[in-house]
């Protein structure tokens, strides 16, 4: 049914209902697991100061995308703790819905997993929201989980 499927993260409660509900689909198809975080640089100035203050052991983790790091590997945990085995993971700047269809894209994308925060009331119909932007746009079939 579903080869590959693509899931987005910003490491937020909601953000992982969505990577739950993409991880079971993964498990129960058999397919690759996409997890997406889309980022903005970290300032150099805050990667200096780290850098200064991090053991030499560490300072290797420092890097302008340090924040999707950690949000990719939690979603990981979460889709290992559900049985996905085939995972890739992909930290890309940008804004998330304009992340999430290239890599789609990029990989030939079955289904895009994204979850509804931000589609409540008269917000739903602004061209802006990530779910909104996705679906209108995805070279696939997409799932919106209700996450809220």
């Amino acid at each position: 049914m579903f080869k590959h499927i693509v899931v987005g993260t910003d490491g937020s409660p909601t953000a992982l209902h969505a990577v739950t509900e993409a991880a079971e689909l993964a498990r129960a198809t058999g397919a690759r697991l996409n997890i997406v975080c889309a980022y903005e640089p970290v300032p150099e100035s805050r990667l200096r100061e780290e850098a200064r203050e991090a053991p030499d052991d560490v300072r290797w983790m420092i890097n302008p995308h340090e924040d999707a790091d950690v949000a990719l590997r939690e979603a990981a945990d979460r889709a290992t703790e559900f049985g996905v085995t085939d995972i890739d993971q992909h930290a890309r700047q940008g804004e998330p819905a304009g992340v999430l269809l290239d890599v789609a894209e990029e990989i030939g994308a079955d289904l895009i997993v994204v979850g509804n925060k931000g589609m409540t009331g008269a917000r739903r119909f602004l061209l802006g929201s990530v779910p909104n932007q996705v679906s209108h746009h995805a070279p696939c079939s997409v799932l919106i989980v209700r996450t809220t």
